[in-house]
């Protein structure tokens, strides 16, 4: 049994849920687990998961964001655009963003790009300067997304945390060239507040503000 479990995304600017990051989970044992793979069950599959939980979460009352992530393996099946393009339609007038968490190819996201904005759908490149994600992976990618998401938690899990203040100088700079919204994940405490609020940062999301949850 797979579900959405939910984590809030906070505007500092006025203290309000503006959205929220879908994360799937599968039930073994009685606990809720991380799938193995993403790819377990179908996008298809997924976007019904996802208009159940909007509905729970009242979003389109609320016209609040939902984010929903792709990897490349899912951005590159035929059948995904179409049911991206069938579920925000669905889920008006709440909207949706795509959060890709691989770096695609330039031609990969000059299409895919193209096809979900004319939905008003928005494109996220998540957890920039790690993985597959670094600045020379997306460079050429940035001028068709809206949105980079910093993950200050992946620095922390490798033992890195002495490098955020600079990456976080270096991705500021890099949402104000390119006129990107920059959303900080890994928000845990005043500390972190205060960092975001030193660059500018006013899109949050972590532990501070809710784990992830069953709606």
């Amino acid at each position: 049994m797979y579900r959405f479990f939910v984590q809030p995304q906070i505007n500092q600017d006025d203290h309000k849920i503006f959205g929220y990051e879908v994360l799937l989970r599968k039930q073994q044992n009685e606990t809720w687990v991380l799938p193995q793979h993403f790819t377990d069950i179908s996008v298809g599959e997924q976007a019904e998961l996802l208009e159940q939980t909007a509905a729970a979460l009242d979003t389109a009352v609320n016209q609040q964001v939902l984010a929903f992530n792709l990897n490349n393996q899912q951005l590159r099946d035929p059948l995904t655009l179409g049911t991206i393009i069938a579920l925000k339609k669905r889920l008006k007038p709440a909207a949706l963003t795509i959060e890709l968490t691989e770096a695609p190819t330039l031609p990969e996201i000059q299409l895919f790009s193209t096809a979900i904005h004319q939905y008003g759908i928005d494109l996220v490149l998540d957890d920039v300067g790690t993985g597959s994600n670094t600045y020379n992976n997306i460079q050429y990618l940035l001028p068709f997304v809206d949105q980079i998401k910093f993950a200050m938690q992946n620095l922390r899990m490798d033992g890195r945390a002495n490098e955020i203040p600079d990456a976080l100088a270096f991705w500021s700079k890099v949402a104000k060239h390119y006129r990107l919204q920059l959303v900080l994940e890994g928000v845990e405490d005043a500390k972190d507040q205060a960092l975001a609020k030193k660059f500018g940062i006013s899109l949050h999301q972590g532990y501070l503000y809710g784990k992830p949850s069953l709606v």
